[in-house]
């Protein structure tokens, strides 16, 4: 049997060195348009991805962010993001990665996440565990939300329709505290780690999702919708955790969805006279 994880591990690696180049010779840049920079740098390191995948696997399928979508012959579908963490790139600011996965018959099968800033390389594969740069990872022991550190996001375009909001205050309010970092694939795996105790988020795009939720599942997690029902990696929302804090996290989502907060919002103050 092909080694499909090894493939895509060595791809990930030159398609991070790729973004690593282009973040290097543009430090500093001006953004301006529909930022020029990233769209090459995503479309370059898509490019090298894609052509790697079907020299490798050529009756395989590629579901790929910047729109490379190939049909193959085929029961296996690799989703590519190759830029996971644009506005970060596009900022200079060091959270962002690739991240590529494989499905065979609808079943996640192996995944990679890249981060060339760290020199991180988070791998699972379906059965066989889940590992950063070689060594063994698992979910955290966090057994109550309160203990927890938390991680979520919120779009790019369109936050005034986003309604985390409410569920960013919540979890603020009640875990041990809400990160944002802007790169989900990363948060998963942070997740997957230990580094966090779980990930929520709305929206997200299967490639964003795919290799995330293997790793987490592999590292001894659970992936869910946020009502606690299967996830659908192109369903409206996800949850990702440690299995220990689950059902409490679950139990609070309900509550939110349903319109029932445990802590108010606070008032703003008079301005005065």
């Amino acid at each position: 049997m092909p080694s499909y994880l090894e493939t895509a591990v060595e791809i990930a690696r030159e398609a991070s060195a790729l973004l690593r180049e282009f973040e290097q010779r543009h430090v500093g840049f001006e953004l301006k348009g529909e930022y020029d920079l990233v769209t090459a740098a995503d479309g370059a390191s898509e490019k090298l991805i894609v052509e790697r995948l079907r020299a490798h696997f050529p009756s395989h399928s590629i579901l790929a962010e910047e729109g490379g979508e190939y049909a193959g012959s085929s029961e296996f579908r690799w989703y590519v993001d190759p830029l996971d963490g644009t506005t970060n790139f596009a900022h200079s600011f060091p959270v962002y990665n690739v991240t590529l996965a494989l499905e065979h018959a609808g079943e996640l099968i192996a995944g990679v996440i890249a981060d060339p800033t760290r020199d991180e390389i988070f791998t699972a594969e379906r059965g066989a565990g889940a590992f950063l740069n070689g060594r063994r990872i698992h979910v955290s022991k966090v057994q109550r939300v309160e203990d927890a550190l938390a991680a979520t996001g919120f779009p790019s375009r369109k936050r005034h329709q986003n309604v985390n909001v409410h569920f960013f205050y919540q979890l603020a309010m009640l875990s041990h505290g809400v990160r944002r970092p802007g790169a989900a694939a990363l948060d998963l795996a942070y997740v997957a780690c230990g580094r966090l105790d779980l990930f929520w988020e709305f929206h997200l795009n299967p490639w964003d999702m795919a290799a995330g939720v293997l790793l987490i599942q592999e590292a001894g997690g659970v992936c869910t919708n946020m009502l606690g029902a299967p996830l659908d990696l192109r369903g409206p929302h996800i949850l990702g955790d440690n299995g220990l804090v689950h059902e409490e996290t679950v139990a609070l989502f309900t509550d939110i969805f349903a319109g029932r907060y445990q802590n108010a919002m606070p008032e703003l103050p008079g301005t005065g006279s």
